[in-house]
Order: structure tokens, then sequence, then C-alpha cells
């Protein structure tokens, strides 16, 4: 064996290192990725839900407003005449109405349901912004695993130099998915 031929060999292997590290980053990558997407989808239908009950609730205060109205405009020349009865169902009904529009005990009016959904909104951003990181890193490690790939084959350097680069690039995108998915924009 001469000695270029067992340099190559230990390049080789050295190659395949890098191969199998930047397997696994992207297999981590992969993984998170796919992770931050299932929660953003999931918080996106939360919010979805919250949203809907909170129109629910409006529509629900608006019908009883409307009705109390209506019972109070019926007898608004003489007031005195309003039956007892409906009197005391419009109160109700107001008392209703102003019921939904926040009920700290239960967690479910009109105000507790709104930043609920603004809360689940910012989960999901949070989680797609880092869904989004995860796949440029992923990219990153694939690109890197081919430029691997071909250094081995053609024994040219400077491809093993960026695929080196875009490793840390991969590993700086994955960083950013967990714990500061939303500082770039791209």
């Amino acid at each position: 064996m001469s000695g270029g031929h067992g340099h190559v060999d230990t390049a080789n292997k050295k190659i395949a290192l890098l191969v199998a590290v930047l397997a696994a980053l992207l297999a981590v990558s992969e993984m998170s990725g796919k992770s931050a997407q299932t929660n953003g989808l999931s918080s996106h239908i939360d919010a979805s839900n919250l949203w809907s009950f909170f129109q629910a609730k409006t529509i629900r205060q608006t019908t009883l407003r409307t009705a109390a109205d209506g019972a109070d405009a019926q007898f608004k020349d003489s007031p005195a005449t309003m039956p007892a009865a409906l009197k005391t169902q419009s109160e109700l009904w107001r008392r209703t109405a102003q019921r939904y529009d926040s009920e700290p005990e239960t967690n479910e009016g009109r105000k507790e349901l709104m930043a609920r959904a603004k809360a689940k909104e910012a989960y999901r951003d949070r989680s797609l912004a880092a869904y989004h990181m995860f796949e440029y890193a992923s990219a990153c490690f694939q690109l890197a695993i081919v430029l691997a790939g071909a250094a081995a084959l053609t024994a040219v350097v400077w491809l093993t130099f960026v695929s080196f680069g875009l490793a840390a690039v991969g590993i700086g995108f994955t960083v950013l998915g967990f714990a500061a998915p939303t500082l770039l924009h791209i």
C-alpha cells in the first residue's frame, strides 16, 4: 500500500465520522421540527376553538341585550306600567349578558376567552417559527452530508470545509429553533 493511499483511507474514515455526526444532527433537527409543527397546528386548532367560543358568547350576549332593550322599549313612555315579571326577566337578561363579558371563576367569559386565544396564538406563532428554523437546519445538514460524501469520493478538500460550514449554520439554526425561534425572520 502506498503512502498516499493510506492518507485517503484515513481521510475517508474522518469524512465517514463527519457524515455520521451530521446524520445524527439531522435526525435531531427533523424530530424537533416535526414536534414544533405538531405543537403549532394543535395550538392553531385550540385558538380557533377559543375564538369560536368567544363569538358564541358575543352572540348570546347581544341576543340577551337586544331582548332586554326590546322589553324596555315597549314601556319607555310609561315604565311604571311594565309588568313585574317582564321587568325581572329584563334585569336577568342584562345580568346574564354582563356575566358573559367576564367569568373569572370559569375562565369562560369573553375577556378570559380572548386572553386564552391570544396566548394560544402566541404559542402557535413561536412553534411555527421554531419549525421553520429546524427546517432550515435540516436543509443545511442534508447539504453538508452531500458535500461530505462528494469530498470522500473526489478527495477535494474544500468540499469538506464547506460541509463543516454548512454544519455550523445548521447547528446555529437548531439552537435558534430551541432558544429563540422568533429572532430571525427568514
